[in-house]
């Protein structure tokens, strides 16, 4: 059983995803953020970055448990750990994680700005920070969009990969980072594809707080 620490958050999305749609037995272990229990010693001592989502898995490489933090590093341990949504190939996996790096660098930061300024006082640095990564984070949809002409999945044929779980999960607030699909198809096309998996769907359902 798997000890999923984390909040109800795109990044907690990500591996409550995964877990469902590689069928893995995990225990959610709630880690509210909004009273700083990130903070907690026991939680730093296997998430020093003190970041939700991080994993305990007792049953890792060799038998023995293993702590994975960052929502990046977990799909790839649990993709490498079950084979499942991550070719073995190098050359058809180099997408997979080409667009899971996307996503980490970029498709999760900028929207994260976004959610931040959003809640800030009226006035010029709301404004300013709000124009700034709202800007950003349209064009990066804008890249997605482009990305998902033509193809079913954003990486891989067939089946979707780590790298939709990781997109999906920040895609998931579209509306709260004031992005509508209505000029976005693609996307729109692929968002309901993902979302109409009944593991996907499970994995937006499980409560995480």
């Amino acid at each position: 059983m798997i000890e999923f620490w984390t909040w109800n958050t795109p990044n907690g999305r990500k591996i409550s995803v995964a877990l469902e749609e590689m069928d893995l037995p995990y225990a959610v272990m709630p880690v509210n953020i909004s009273k700083g229990e990130q903070f907690d010693p026991h939680f730093l001592s296997f998430s020093p970055n003190n970041r939700i989502p991080a994993i305990i898995d007792p049953e890792g490489p060799g038998g023995q448990p293993i702590s994975v933090f960052e929502s990046g590093a977990i799909l790839l341990y649990l993709a490498e750990k079950t084979g499942k949504f991550l070719p073995a190939d190098l050359r058809a996996r180099v997408p997979v994680l080409e667009w899971l790096m996307w996503q980490m660098g970029g498709f999760g930061p900028m929207p994260g700005q976004v959610h931040h300024f959003l809640m800030q006082p009226d006035g010029p640095a709301k404004e300013y920070g709000f124009t700034r990564y709202h800007t950003e984070t349209q064009r990066l949809y804008g890249v997605l969009e482009k990305r998902l002409a033509g193809r079913e999945y954003v990486a891989t044929e067939g089946e979707p990969s780590i790298a939709d779980f990781a997109i999906l999960g920040w895609a998931w607030r579209h509306e709260r980072h004031q992005v509508p699909f209505d000029e976005l198809p693609n996307v729109a096309a692929w968002y309901a594809r993902m979302m109409a998996r009944p593991a996907t769907a499970k994995g937006f359902e499980v409560v995480l707080s």
